[in-house]
């Protein structure tokens, strides 16, 4: 599926799923190593609770009428984390494809619903504290055979979140272009609506289309409360019309009091809900709508019922 024939890309909105790994930790009491979810496909009692989360969203999307859009749950099964978890180059290949066979799997069951399948790509480092990679050569490199398998096994498209540098959306894109796939960069930003790195947003979409010719079928914020990243979506920056998402983050915590808390900070999913649609009424662009940490299947029903009133 090229980016032009994205049906994410033709208006209309779109909501994802909320939190993966925040949700099924803090509500289910699942050990998440490292925070990775791709481990759940290890057996059937991991993926049973994968299916019955997805499924929640499945039901949000057709209640309201509304689009999805889902991502694998392989945010860390790259060849750094696999490795800190005890996964080797086989053994992550097949857990990158099985994660897609079973979402493709939960979409064939739904066959009445528009839902696009995202191959989920997560940092090489810690997205809260490191800064990616020294160059965007050593990121396609890292990228590149995950980027491959994900296009291999059937994704409609590949999106890396929480990216905090622009070397590494750079770096990923060239992987997705090597693999002839449609890919999606998303950036977290502080709480001062910049990368972390000091950079803002516009500056770091406009860069990185000049260094891959365009190639992105879009941006996205994720992992940031949209307090965070209100102020930047009032610049007229025309780069930022390139951004067709947001995953927003539950709590107003900044990213270093979320990684010192031991608490779920879940906010309040009804105005959560009122300020993403509130987004995509003052960018009709940003039409694809959901959760990052500490979100669940209430905020996305929250930003579906705020969509439609």
């Amino acid at each position: 599926m090229g980016a032009g024939l994205l049906p994410q890309l033709s208006g209309g909105a779109f909501v994802t799923d909320g939190g993966v790994e925040t949700d099924l930790m803090f509500h289910h009491g699942v050990d998440l190593p490292e925070f990775a979810s791709f481990v759940l496909h290890d057996d059937l009692t991991g993926e049973s609770l994968l299916r019955s989360y997805y499924q929640d969203y499945f039901r949000i999307a057709s209640e309201h009428d509304l689009g999805l859009v889902l991502e694998t749950t392989t945010w860390r099964a790259s060849k750094d984390w696999g490795a800190v978890l005890g996964y080797d180059e086989a053994r992550l290949r097949a857990v990158n494809a099985r994660s897609v066979e079973f979402i493709r799997e939960l979409r064939d069951a739904a066959s009445d619903q528009v839902v696009v399948v995202s191959g989920c790509v997560g940092p090489r480092g810690d997205a809260y504290v490191d800064l990616g990679p020294a160059s965007a050569d050593e990121a396609c490199e890292y990228h590149h055979p995950q980027v491959e398998v994900l296009a291999g096994s059937g994704v409609d498209l590949v999106t890396a979140l929480t990216l905090t540098n622009t070397a590494e959306a750079i770096g990923f894109l060239r992987a997705a272009q090597r693999s002839h796939i449609s890919a999606v960069v998303s950036f977290t930003v502080e709480t001062n609506g910049r990368l972390p790195s000091g950079v803002s947003l516009a500056d770091a979409i406009a860069l990185v289309d000049r260094e891959t010719d365009s190639s992105a079928a879009y941006f996205m914020i994720n992992c940031a409360h949209p307090d965070h990243f209100d102020a930047v979506l009032k610049s007229d920056a025309p780069a930022l019309d390139r951004l067709h998402g947001v995953r927003a983050n539950a709590s107003r915590l900044s990213h270093a009091e979320l990684d010192e808390s031991v608490d779920l900070d879940d906010g309040d999913p009804r105005e959560f809900g009122m300020q993403l649609a509130a987004i995509h009424k003052a960018r009709p662009r940003i039409n694809v709508l959901g959760g990052c940490c500490g979100t669940d299947a209430r905020h996305i029903a929250a930003i579906a019922r705020s969509c439609q009133a």
